[in-house]
Formats: C-alpha cells, sequence, structure tokens
C-alpha cells in the first residue's frame, strides 16, 4: 500500500470524482437503459478507480472494481440487458466504494468493511447473463482490451516506443484491416509518461479510457493485465480504430491528460506496408528538436508534445492546461494574508488622509483601486461551484423517491454559481432537509396525482443564482404546498399562538411557524420525518452563516424555499457605533435601520425595557450592563440600532453611529470561543480593535 501521504490525497481527490461519475452517468441509464454513452461512461469510471486502487494496494475496492467491469461489460456488449436489479446492486456497489473511500480518509481498515453482499449481488448478476448467453468467462477478454487482447502467436510490428515493439497477431490484424477496407481509419497510437509520473497505472488506465471514446480499441501494450498489476514503463502502444473523430482529436485529447510528456498518433501502415513507418519516440526532454536540428524531417502525422514544438503547437497545447489543483489551507492562508492588507490599507488611508499631502493621497487612492481589484480576485479563486454540493442529490432523490413509492422528476439549474467556500461546507445539510421535506411532505404519490389531474411524476427543483452580494438557492416542488389550517392547528395545539390571533396572521408568519423546533404537520413517524427535526435546524445553521430562509407556498400547487446566503464571511460589511469610549461592529446584513428614541418612550415591561417600533414593541437590550460599561450621563434622545433575526427585532442603545465600513473578521482565538454574543473582532484603521456584535445571540429563540 502506497503511504505517501501526497499520492495518497491525489487517488481520494480522483476517486471522489469517478464515484461521483458514477452516480450520475448510473442514473442517466435507469432513465434510458439504451444510452451507450452512459453505459461506456460507467465503465470507464469504474475501470479507472481499479487502476487507481491497485496502484495504491487497496485490494477490497479493486475486487469490487473489478466485478463492477464484468457486469457492464456483459451490459455493453449485449449479452444482457439493464434491469431495476442491475441498478438496485450497481448503485450498492457505488455505496460501497464510498464508504470503503471514507475508510481510506480516516486511516481505516478497509478489510473491516463487508464487501459480500454486495459482490455476490454483481456476481449473481454475472452468472445470470453468461447462463443466459453462454458467454465466455470476462476474464478471456473483455471491451477496452481489444477484440483479443488475451491471443497470442505471429505477427508484425507495427510500432515501437523505446522497448518490445507492438505485435499484431493474425486476427488482430484482420480486424484492423476490415476496418481500414469499410473506410474507417486505424491508428497507432504511442504515449510516454512524464518520468516523475506519480500514479502511472492510473494515468495509463485514462489514456485507454480516453481512446476508448473515440472508438475501437485492437491492441494494448503493456496489455491491460498487466497494467492493473501496474507492470508498466512510462511507455503506452496502442492500435485503434476512430469512428468519425479526427486524429487531431485524439492526440487533444490524451494531451488533456495530465503528466503525459509526448503523443504521437499515425495512420496505420497495415499489412501492405503502405504509409509512413511509425517514428520512435526519442528520450529527450519536453520541447527539445531531433538530433537534426530540425523539424521538417519528421514522418507525417499527428505529433505533439506537451511542452514546447512549434508556435502552433505551443498554442494548441497551452489550452489544455486551464486549472491546477490547490491546497484549501492554501486558499486561506492567501484571504487570511489579504485580510490583513485590507487592514493596513484602511490605516494607510487614515493617515494619508492627517497629512493632507497631495501626492500620497494620490498614490493612496491608486492603491485603494488596486487592492480592491485584487480583492475581488482573492474572493472569486475561494469561490467553489456550488455543484459541488448539489451534485450528491439526485441520487439521494431517486433512492427517496423509491423508498416511499413516488415518481420524481429532479431538476437541478444554476450548478456553477459559485460560492465561497466557508459557505458552502455549512450548506448540505439544511439542503438535504429542504430536499427531503419536499419529496416527502410536498410530493404526492401517484395515484394522489392522478385523481387531481397531476402528472404521475412530482417536479422538484433546485436552483441557484447570483443576486448582488448574494448567491440564492430555492428548492421548490409541485406537490400539496403547505396547508395553513393545519398549521394553525398544530401551533394552537402546541401554545405557540392563541386561536384568537391566527385570523390576523399573514402566510408569512404562518409559515414562519414551521421553523420552531420540534415543529412538524405530519400525524406519523416515518423513517424520513414526522419527529419535528429539520427545519428548526435548518434556520439556525443558515443563520450561523449569515443567511436566512424563507418560504412561498400556495396549497395544492406547491412549495417553494429561498435560501439567502453572503458571498463570503471573512470580509463583510458592518457598521461601526461607538460605546462608552469603545467601538464595536454591528454586521450589516442583521441591521433593519438606525432610529432616535425619545426616552420618554422606553418603557418597562416585566423587567424588560422595550420601545414601539411600526406597530410592534420590541426589547430594548442595554448594552452598558450587559458589557459592564459606564456611558456618559443619560441623555433625552437615545441613538438606537434596530437589528433582526427572522421575525424577531431588538435594539441597541449607543451613543453614536461612526458610519459603514468593511472590516476583516477575525477570531478571539481559542480561549475566547465562548464569549456571549461577541463573533470576533476587526482591526480599524486608525489601529483600535473592534468587537463584532453578534446579534442572533440576542434574537435566539
Amino acid at each position: 500500500m502506497v503511504e505517501n501521504s501526497e499520492y495518497l490525497d491525489m487517488f481520494i481527490e480522483e476517486t471522489k470524482e469517478h464515484l461521483q461519475q458514477l452516480n450520475e452517468q448510473l442514473l442517466v441509464l435507469e432513465r434510458d437503459s439504451s444510452d451507450h454513452e452512459a453505459i461506456h461512461a460507467v465503465f470507464r469510471s469504474a475501470h479507472t478507480i481499479k487502476g487507481m486502487a491497485a496502484t495504491m494496494g487497496f485490494e477490497p475496492m479493486v475486487w469490487v472494481t473489478h466485478d463492477m467491469e464484468n457486469v457492464l461489460d456483459e451490459i455493453r456488449n449485449g449479452r444482457a440487458a439493464i434491469t431495476p436489479d442491475h441498478m438496485d446492486v450497481l448503485f450498492k456497489a457505488v455505496d460501497l466504494l464510498e464508504a470503503q473511500l471514507a475508510a481510506v480518509e480516516e486511516g481505516g481498515d478497509l478489510a473491516g468493511i463487508p464487501t459480500e453482499d454486495v459482490v455476490q449481488g454483481l456476481q449473481r448478476l454475472l452468472d445470470e447473463s453468461r447462463g443466459m448467453t453462454g458467454a465466455p468467462d470476462a476474464g478471456s477478454g473483455s471491451a477496452g482490451k481489444g477484440p483479443s487482447a488475451g491471443r497470442t502467436g505471429g505477427g508484425r510490428e507495427i510500432d515501437s516506443s523505446q522497448g518490445p515493439a507492438l505485435v499484431l497477431d493474425a486476427y488482430q490484424e484482420s480486424v484492423a484491416e476490415e476496418a481500414r477496407r469499410e473506410g474507417l481509419q486505424v491508428v497507432s497510437i504511442a504515449v510516454r509518461l512524464d518520468e516523475g509520473c506519480i500514479l502511472k497505472a492510473a494515468r495509463a488506465y485514462m489514456v485507454v479510457d480516453a481512446c476508448e471514446q473515440f472508438g475501437e480499441l485492437v491492441k494494448v501494450d503493456p496489455p491491460v493485465e498487466e497494467l492493473e498489476q501496474g507492470n508498466l514503463d512510462l511507455d503506452i502502444r496502442l492500435l485503434l480504430i476512430l469512428k468519425q473523430e479526427s486524429p487531431e482529436a485524439v492526440e487533444k485529447a490524451l494531451l488533456g491528460i495530465s503528466e503525459i510528456r509526448e503523443v504521437v498518433v499515425k495512420p496505420w501502415a497495415g499489412t501492405t506496408g503502405n504509409g509512413p513507418s511509425p517514428e520512435r519516440l526519442a528520450p529527450r526532454g519536453k520541447g527539445e528538436r531531433n538530433g537534426s536540428g530540425s523539424e521538417s524531417d519528421s514522418p507525417k502525422g499527428v505529433r505533439t508534445t506537451a511542452l514546447g514544438g512549434s508556435p502552433e503547437e505551443r498554442a494548441t497545447n497551452h489550452r489544455t492546461l486551464k486549472s491546477v489543483r490547490v491546497d484549501i489551507d492554501r486558499l486561506d492562508t492567501l484571504m487570511n494574508l489579504f485580510s490583513e492588507l485590507v487592514i493596513d490599507r484602511t490605516r494607510i488611508e487614515e493617515l494619508a488622509k492627517q497629512t493632507g499631502h497631495q501626492d500620497l493621497l494620490a498614490t493612496v487612492e491608486h492603491m485603494v483601486r488596486i487592492s480592491a481589484d485584487l480583492q475581488n480576485l482573492v474572493m472569486t479563486i475561494r469561490m467553489v461551484p456550488v455543484d459541488t454540493v448539489f451534485n450528491r442529490f439526485p441520487r439521494m432523490v431517486r433512492d427517496l423517491a423509491r423508498e416511499l413509492g413516488k415518481s420524481v422528476d429532479f431538476v437541478v439549474r444554476g450548478g456553477d454559481t459559485g460560492l465561497d467556500r466557508t459557505v458552502i461546507d455549512e450548506i448540505g445539510d439544511p439542503l438535504v432537509h429542504l430536499l427531503r421535506n419536499a419529496v416527502d411532505h410536498g410530493i404526492e404519490t401517484p395515484e394522489e396525482r392522478r385523481k387531481l389531474g397531476k402528472p404521475e411524476a412530482g417536479r422538484v427543483e433546485l436552483v441557484a443564482y447570483h443576486s448582488g452580494n448574494n448567491v440564492f438557492i430555492e428548492v421548490s416542488d409541485d406537490g400539496r404546498g403547505v396547508d395553513r389550517e393545519k398549521v394553525i392547528q398544530k401551533a394552537v395545539q402546541r401554545g405557540l399562538i392563541d386561536r384568537s390571533d391566527a385570523a390576523s396572521l399573514t402566510d408569512g408568519q404562518v409559515f414562519d411557524l414551521l421553523f420552531q423546533p420540534g415543529f412538524s404537520t405530519k400525524d406519523t413517524v416515518s423513517d424520513v420525518s414526522g419527529r419535528g427535526v429539520g427545519l428548526d435546524v435548518v434556520k439556525r445553521k443558515l443563520e450561523q452563516v449569515g443567511g436566512k430562509v424563507t418560504v412561498e407556498s400556495i396549497s395544492g400547487r406547491g412549495t417553494k424555499w429561498v435560501i439567502q446566503l453572503p458571498l463570503t464571511l471573512s470580509i463583510i460589511q458592518a457598521m461601526l457605533v461607538s460605546l462608552a469610549g469603545e467601538k464595536y461592529a454591528v454586521p450589516l446584513h442583521s441591521i433593519v435601520e438606525t432610529a432616535v428614541v425619545n426616552r420618554g418612550d422606553i418603557r418597562d415591561l416585566h423587567g424588560q425595557q422595550v420601545i414601539p417600533f411600526r406597530g410592534r414593541v420590541i426589547p430594548l437590550i442595554d448594552l452598558e450592563r450587559l458589557y459592564e460599561l459606564r456611558r456618559e450621563e443619560t441623555k433625552d434622545e437615545e441613538n438606537v440600532l434596530i437589528v433582526r433575526r427572522g421575525d424577531r427585532f431588538a435594539g441597541f442603545i449607543v451613543d453614536e453611529f461612526l458610519g459603514q465600513q468593511e472590516i476583516v473578521l477575525k477570531s478571539l482565538g481559542r480561549y475566547l470561543q465562548q464569549v456571549f454574543s461577541i463573533a470576533g473582532a476587526t482591526v480599524l484603521g486608525d489601529g483600535q480593535v473592534a468587537l463584532i456584535i453578534d446579534c442572533n445571540a440576542f434574537l435566539a429563540a
């Protein structure tokens, strides 16, 4: 087993991507069993995972993916038809691989994860297929290894690349010749990996998989069986029958794979010897020319190196290098460093204003503009597509709908919408609750929908989009909607409202009751819902990251949950206020308005000071007493900051409003984590430290 953490991290990340691909393409296959592209995509992902797991020494993962390959091979070669049983077993196999990968991440032992049920299920499907068709054992040859990859015999050399020549047997030659007679292109391919390639076997599998997308592989050297064992040097040779794509398209796809040094794609010379003889790959560095110092004498064909070459080659090559992986800790460090820069920028602005020096002011103004652009760039780098969270939900909705006996069309839009990594880490669980709520509470059974004149399949949508400095995520369904009267009835039973007040409540106020802890409109408890746990957690979780959730519903027509989230949590807009000579920052998203209140309007209600505000009475928080401050003498008129969380309001008495400012949120450290109502601190332009008030702490239920 490979112990190097660098290799392990790469294995984990790439395996996650392929597991997601498996889930997505299996869902496509379940909807349309004739989708050959989906079948090939599933096979390729399982194939690649097997190769990487073999390289890393994770044998239990190799066993599972090997059996998956056998079953998928029967399907894609037409020896087995896809049934619901196939889909259930394949989904269970993916779940098992995810559990095994989770154990790898946690450093656990894969041997402790039971595989018998899944392996037996896959073997049963394989036995059924072979029992019906009398097909040979999958080990004797499978798609991806060539029509007769396991055969040996006399043959002829068609390509050579610093090692044993690629040899075709009589059958393979006849396959290639027949394809060429039918007008198809047959090309020989030579690929060289970088000398520093980390996972050679995994890269080799990726080369094979990429070629399979363009046609039929006749020969692979080293054979796929040896690739499974990691038996390869740096060179891979292949013979490929193209469909309609060009050799250039094959070359471009292969160069798109990381850690590929050189690629040669040439027309196959054939048994008649026509065409140019294949060229050996010289052991030279990237971009070096051949020994003659000229490239004009190179045989014709598609040839490219990963870097270097002619200007035309370089123009083509650089477009394949579109992204790099960066450890998230480095991005956090970058954000922290920029946060310090924002603090210093504010400080310099203050000093420049004090000096009044025009050249200095002009320079500072330019620096502010440049740093603002830099800030936008840093924020963009930290943005992660919400698709990283969304892509787990189609499978979840599918399983839940089957469990509940419902038919659901699940639509996802706006997956490329960017959101700060800190925020995106926190929205997964709330979205799970809302989607489960939509499928369970919202969507009716097919029988109910038929009676109501609706399509049997309910529709659930998950949509994300930007608006201003916020990201909005909507979860909607076309189901039964929220029963206002039932919500009121449950709320009265629990003592949340008086029956006499129910008629005066708006729909928004009634729907807000759904977020009360323990509140549920379900009469029976199931494994999915009915315990009254979920929506209150959703609201609390979103408020922790500065977000909020609202609900819109029309009885009989459906429900929409709207989540509003800030783009980032590290740099926020805040209102600076002063109190007893100290400066405090209040996040702008919590503030409703500022007001001036006469002392005579302040009342005492059961020991709590309150003030009238827009037709309601709201509490007045005494920060002076809470923070043990000593203010100046009480004034006839007090400056009050009105804040809100959901439908709850409160007011803070402050000495002065100092204005809005962009601030950097800094943690108080591990020794001050439990300080009530303080979310952190920030350094102001004058060098002072201002505490950031957590308004939600005062407005919690």
